[in-house]
């Protein structure tokens, strides 16, 4: 029988969950997230890779997409109240994460359930929730503690985010949950809400926050210091290579249950790389991605592949005729006008190669067909005058 709780930070209440593994019945074991974003990324994966340890040990794992709670918002570790996705965002998300979930878990020992099945409930029962705490007791969580000191408003919402998530795990009846150290309160306080409801309390389960890539912060989209599991096998790798080594044991003992190996960080890194990209997108991915970044950031040159962009649209009326680096820029990389000037003058964008400086922004499209344009290290788009 592996450990399965190595890695954890908590494990509470002291020897239940020794207790309860000792039993005679499969356990259920819940884990729920919020389609806030479009994607799950790798901080992700390390609860998800743990609940994974559950169904291979044969217990049953329920998986909550909060498809009701990610209207309100969770406020762990936050210091203000988190934006809100509209209702379409959150349908949307919420089917990539069903899908993306399962590049982790085994999809047929699965229970998935949408939150929205039970929490869309009438006033008379929102009522009885209601009347199972106190405020005080809401208020007692460290996030709220730190924002009333700081003078921060609370929104009323906030205050019924783990009342709402406490209820879940009674309607699931969870045996134990799994979440993040920033869920510890929300999964405490699921105990309450099962005991008010006549239920034997669960058990929890903490796992550490994977540091993002830029290795200061945890992992988040917002933050833009993560690594997305759908995406690309050379982001991946290119992305896993910018992690400081100092965070390396860390993604190491997480992500892949081992201790980092000796050696010089750079190959630890490569082979995290590799062995990430190939979890996501098989084996054979993982040879072209290195490839891939060594071609851009080892001997510095322009990916095998490259999208075409037709410069028609960029060219200017009258009889110059000319493309507008700065317009051609925001168009081709999906950038504002001002970042595209920023890259000029700051020596970002490059032409087969050769900086482009904001001297001379208008050039003859003549003059641009078949040639490379690049914005910083990683994006290329080849050009191609109008016919």
């Amino acid at each position: 029988m592996p450990d399965l709780t190595r890695n954890a930070v908590d494990v509470l209440p002291e020897g239940t969950l020794a207790e309860q593994l000792a039993g005679d019945r499969p356990l259920r074991v819940k884990f729920g997230i919020d389609p806030t974003t479009a994607d799950i990324h790798l901080g992700h994966t390390v609860v998800l890779s743990k609940l994974r340890e559950f169904q291979d040990a044969g217990h049953q794992v329920v998986l909550i997409v909060g498809d009701f709670t990610a209207r309100i918002g969770d406020p762990s570790g936050r210091s203000a109240q988190r934006p809100l996705p509209s209702p379409e965002e959150i349908e949307a998300n919420a089917a990539t994460y069903r899908e993306q979930a399962f590049k982790v878990l085994d999809r047929e020992r699965t229970e998935l359930r949408f939150n929205g099945e039970w929490l869309r409930m009438e006033p008379e029962a929102l009522l009885g929730l209601l009347a199972q705490t106190t405020v005080a007791r809401l208020l007692e969580r460290d996030d709220f503690q730190r924002r009333m000191a700081a003078g921060t408003p609370i929104a009323a919402l906030e205050l019924l985010y783990p009342l709402l998530q406490g209820y879940d795990s009674v309607a699931v009846e969870a045996d134990v949950e799994l979440g993040g150290t920033d869920q510890k309160f929300n999964l405490l306080f699921g105990r309450d809400m099962q005991s008010a409801y006549g239920q034997k309390p669960q058990s929890i389960l903490t796992m550490p926050i994977l540091v993002g890539t830029d290795g200061a912060q945890k992992m988040s989209k917002s933050l833009g210091n993560y690594v997305g599991v759908t995406d690309a096998p050379e982001e991946i790798f290119g992305k896993l290579m910018r992690i400081p080594d100092e965070a390396m044991p860390e993604y190491f003992r997480l992500l892949l249950g081992e201790e980092v190996p000796a050696g010089p960080p750079n190959e630890a890194k490569r082979e995290l790389g590799r062995r990430i990209v190939a979890r996501f997108h098989g084996e054979a991915a993982a040879g072209p991605a290195e490839e891939h970044f060594d071609r851009l950031f080892v001997r510095h040159e322009a990916p095998e592949e490259i999208e075409e962009i037709d410069l028609t649209p960029y060219v200017g009326e009258g009889d110059a005729g000319q493309v507008h680096l700065p317009l051609l820029m925001a168009g081709a990389f999906e950038i504002s006008s001002s970042e595209a000037r920023r890259l000029l003058k700051q020596g970002g964008a490059k032409l087969d190669g050769e900086a482009l400086g904001d001297e001379r922004l208008d050039l003859d499209p003549a003059d641009l067909d078949g040639r490379v344009l690049q914005a910083g290290k990683r994006r290329f788009r080849r050009l191609r005058a109008p016919a």
